[in-house]
């Protein structure tokens, strides 16, 4: 069986550009209708931290109908999912613009006092939007994928109630933030882990359910579509140093195509599905859960993203949430290490 699980990264641009009308707000809207229509969910990545930072300084008028929209999704069957850039935490306002903490911009790499605040005060504002004491987020996605080092981090969030981790996209790598998944390409399409999101742990506390990828050559990156939407933030200029190291990280026969339903043609996307079905023929009894990601402020081909959920149903390829493949995940890896176990027994 294959699921299709739909991700959502709910936020502005990463320098704090944008409106959350144009960026967060109408693009969901617009989503939310197009799968309620299908009778399908997604999980939504809320990025707490930037919302309540955006809430608590009362920089944006459309703050109130993000907040209002995040209780829709959760009052209708949409997972939320606790999605993290740290450097909001402290940011201030300076004239017109954000300005963000650089020195906060990876969670993992906090001490561990910090972690546990900036965590437990954004659940605590999601129980606060949604108006539930109880709630807490089933998944996790580390801003920009940085769940490295991971092992304090992990610990933090999984006090705090989290389960799944979808942050890992096998074989990236970052060099200007120490980002490195290539040790995961071995790895199933989900895993156990504790103190290493790479490397699978049957004992550990944490699932990892990946942002599928495949490896491509790297001529097969920049398409017009996927282009025109990393220009679009702009922001400022980056480093001589911060420019080698990101073309350090493409300077290989390969790189990492994230399954994204909004940087991605249709043909590109079906493709990628295509693949994933034929491999699945090879054991057709086991759980694949498949991640596709996406950002609230990309949303902009909704006739692709309809096309897609189209070409999905006819296949069979059944869409879901974590909350719903969370439960085959973890029967599917249990069933995989007692036969390990017992292949082991009987050599």
């Amino acid at each position: 069986m294959i699921d299709l699980i739909f991700t959502l990264d709910y936020e502005i641009y990463g320098n704090g550009a944008g409106d959350l009308r144009e960026l967060v707000y109408e693009p969901t809207e617009r989503l939310k209708d197009i799968f309620i229509a299908r009778n399908a969910r997604f999980v939504n990545f809320v990025e707490a931290a930037e919302f309540e930072k955006i809430d608590a300084l009362d920089t944006d008028p459309a703050i109130g109908l993000v907040k209002e929209q995040i209780r829709e999704l959760f009052r209708t069957g949409f997972e939320l999912g606790l999605h993290l850039h740290p450097q909001w935490c402290n940011a201030y306002r300076e004239g017109d613009r954000w300005v963000l903490d650089a020195s906060e911009y990876n969670l993992c790499t906090l001490p561990e006092a910090r972690v546990s605040q900036i965590v437990q005060g954004s659940i605590a504002y999601l129980r606060h939007v949604v108006d539930q004491t109880e709630f807490t987020p089933l998944s996790f996605r580390a801003g920009n994928w940085l769940f490295q080092p991971t092992e304090v981090a992990a610990r933090v969030l999984a006090e705090n109630g989290m389960k799944i981790d979808s942050s890992v996209f096998k074989g990236g790598v970052q060099h200007n933030h120490g980002l490195d998944y290539r040790p995961s390409l071995g790895n199933g399409c989900c895993w156990r882990f504790g103190s290493d999101v790479n490397h699978a742990d049957p004992t550990g506390a944490w699932v990892e359910m990946p942002i599928h990828a495949e490896l491509k050559p790297i001529w097969k990156m920049p398409t017009a579509k996927r282009m025109n939407l990393s220009k679009a933030a702009g922001g400022p200029a980056p480093r001589t140093r911060e420019k080698v190291n990101r073309l350090r990280d493409f300077l290989r026969f390969r790189y990492p195509m994230k399954l994204d339903f909004c940087r991605m043609t249709l043909k590109e996307l079906t493709q990628m599905m295509t693949s994933v079905i034929r491999a699945h023929r090879s054991s057709p009894d086991s759980y694949w859960p498949v991640v596709a990601i996406g950002h609230s402020k990309d949303l902009r081909d909704f006739g692709t993203v309809n096309d897609f959920l189209s070409f999905l149903m006819e296949n069979g390829i059944r869409i879901c949430t974590f909350e719903e493949a969370y439960p085959k995940c973890l029967s599917s890896l249990a069933a995989t290490t007692e036969q390990v176990d017992r292949r082991t027994l009987q050599a």
